[in-house]
């Protein structure tokens, strides 16, 4: 058990000292402006905002068909006795 994780430990040191070195600097590759930022941020709003109601219809059909499905077992219920 003992060599096991002395094993594992040597494999998570050597990793996080090799991490740094496959980084990039993003300084150099990110070199767009505010209004693409912008732009982006428009994008995700819009997204949201067709996301809501779509959740909310989703949350009353779930309840609609959780109320039908318990007035059925209520009828049935009361049927048997």
């Amino acid at each position: 058990m003992r060599g096991v994780k002395t094993l594992l430990t040597t494999f998570a040191l050597v990793f996080m000292s090799i991490a740094p070195a496959m980084a990039t600097d993003t300084s150099k590759t990110y070199n767009s402006g505010i209004l693409v930022l912008l732009f982006v941020g428009f994008c995700a709003l819009l997204i949201v905002a067709q996301l809501v109601p779509a959740v909310l219809a989703l949350f009353g059909m779930t309840k609609e068909a959780a109320r039908s499905t318990s007035g059925k077992k209520l009828a049935t219920s009361a049927k048997k006795h």
